[in-house]
């Protein structure tokens, strides 16, 4: 090989091993970190040690422990220690309570109880026998302070009979309608007759026959005001008798209504 080749192959050689070894130099140099060092005087606000620049003293380190306090403090207390604080209750005043809104918010009054008079036995399907008479399961029940008025009775109206016992029994019977009868009997009352007081729910019966005038209240009794109100406004057996329409058909009659006869309404029939 000529010198002059060799010269060449050797200064390149050099010079790839000068970029070489720069590179080298400048990757170590951008991967190591750079470290500040800072100062504990810096991080607690104090002057550097040994620094005196407005003519105080330095603080030890420490000194400096020493007055650096920890914001927090926490200390363990037993739930069954904690009582609640003191507390004066002669200052206490309690407020009077508000008014209500509304009479709405207000309780209502108690409902009326039923007194022991209304307290009784009940009887079922009773039958009207006659105008103030119950039965009821082989018991019959007579209204208290209610004369009874018979079935067969007859009364007068302006000089006009007419069987006001027969009607005073059909108004005492659409009263009852089979409900249930409740009257206050006596202990010893099995089979047979009794006088009781008797109500249907909070109807007396009683006052409601006296009442209507279908029944003569007794003299001196409970119902004597309301049977002299009833006869005085002429009601039930005190006032005239009910009016009845009597029709009598047949084949020349007319109804009422059409004219002509009934042969004339109503057309013969084909015979077959």
């Amino acid at each position: 090989m000529k010198p002059s080749a060799l010269a060449f192959a050797a200064a390149g050689f050099g010079v790839a091993v000068l970029i070489v070894s720069a590179g080298g130099s400048r990757l170590s140099s951008a991967e190591t970190p750079v470290i500040d060092v800072i100062d504990e005087s810096e991080i607690l606000g104090m002057e550097p040690e040994g620094s005196d620049m407005d003519g105080t003293e330095t603080a030890e380190p420490s000194q400096l422990e020493e007055q650096v306090v920890d914001p927090v403090v926490a200390r363990a207390v037993a739930p069954d220690e904690i009582v609640p604080p003191a507390i004066e209750q002669d200052g206490l005043v309690r407020e009077a309570p508000r008014a209500p809104l509304s009479e709405l918010s207000l309780a209502l009054p108690p409902k009326p109880k039923v007194t022991d008079e209304w307290d009784g036995t009940a009887l079922f399907q009773p039958v009207a026998a006659a105008a103030g008479v119950i039965e009821s399961k082989g018991l019959s029940v007579a209204i208290a302070g209610v004369t009874p008025l018979d079935a067969g009775e007859s009364c007068s109206f302006e000089d006009k009979e007419w069987n006001c016992g027969a009607r005073a029994r059909t108004a005492f019977r659409g009263l009852l309608r089979g409900r249930a009868v409740v009257c206050a009997l006596p202990a010893e009352a099995g089979q047979g007759d009794v006088v009781a007081r008797c109500r249907i729910g909070k109807q007396d019966v009683g006052e409601w026959l006296v009442s209507n005038g279908w029944a003569r209240a007794e003299a001196g009794g409970p119902y004597e005001d309301v049977g002299n109100k009833a006869e005085a406004e002429k009601k039930g057996i005190f006032g005239p008798p009910p009016e009845r329409i009597e029709m009598t058909l047949s084949p020349d009659a007319a109804l009422p209504g059409v004219e002509g006869g009934l042969s004339e309404s109503v057309p013969d029939m084909p015979v077959q």
